[in-house]
């Protein structure tokens, strides 16, 4: 199943950018044979003034392909262990879902006819995180997801 991450709003050289590639590259080193890879990173910005979550689900739907399943990160959302997020990644690549988006909203989050259309919504705790840090966060628990399917001790309970 191919992943993609797609945002509201473009990472500039930063350290929550090299953390998220470094991140997304240990992903893709080790996801492969458990039928993930990284398809890529979808980011969007809406040009016009006051165009809010609608106009913003709208560019990142765009790039949604067919048939795909659809994780939305909503403060509403489930809050899952890792283990948890990475059954459903697992499941889905074992059913032979072709893609999955993982969505992070604007500033003022992800739109009603997005959140509609989610698979799967989940949060990272009844926090708010910035924007940034939960793009740091979802990388890093797509890594923490390969290495427990691997096996590896990376993941501690």
């Amino acid at each position: 199943m191919k992943i993609s991450l797609s945002a509201v709003g473009r990472l500039r050289n930063s350290p929550e950018k090299e953390l998220i590639d470094d991140y997304l590259s240990r992903f893709s080193k080790l996801s492969k044979p458990f039928g993930l890879s990284l398809s890529s990173v979808i980011e969007v910005e809406d040009k016009k003034k006051g165009g809010g979550p609608m106009s913003e689900a709208k560019l990142l739907m765009k790039n949604f392909h067919k048939n795909s399943k659809i994780i939305a990160l909503d403060e509403r959302g489930l809050a899952l262990s890792s283990k948890e997020f990475t059954k459903y990644l697992s499941d889905w690549a074992d059913d032979g879902v072709g893609y999955c988006h993982l969505v992070i909203g604007g500033a003022d989050g992800l739109d009603k006819i997005l959140l509609d259309k989610a698979n799967l919504k989940i949060s990272f705790g009844k926090m708010v995180w910035p924007h940034m840090l939960a793009r740091v966060m979802i990388a890093e628990q797509l890594y923490r997801s390969a290495t427990i399917l691997a096996g590896s001790p990376y993941h501690k309970e």
